[in-house]
């Protein structure tokens, strides 16, 4: 969904690198996989069709943040019980 966002922050060595693998159009979604020491964030197609990926050594990534898409809140909602979080 547009606004899905993925940050990846990685050890490089003495200080943090981060990235940012964000789903820049309607339709498209960000995975995750991870396997044989590599993790790799794409963002898909709505066919399944990776439009752009970023791999990472495992033993390097030092966090892996998922930032879903606000929902759109409708006027005739009902307040939520608690305030939501505002992004930092």
């Amino acid at each position: 969904m547009v606004g899905d966002r993925v940050e990846i922050v990685v050890d490089a060595g003495g200080t943090t690198r981060t990235w940012d693998v964000e789903a820049t159009r309607a339709g498209r979604r960000v995975e995750i996989a991870h396997g044989r020491g590599v993790v790799e964030v794409s963002e898909v197609t709505r066919g399944g069709t990776p439009v752009r990926t970023a791999r990472f050594m495992s033993s390097r990534v030092l966090a892996l943040v998922e930032h879903p898409a606000r929902q759109v809140r409708l006027v005739d909602d009902e307040p939520p019980a608690l305030p939501l979080p505002r992004p930092a």
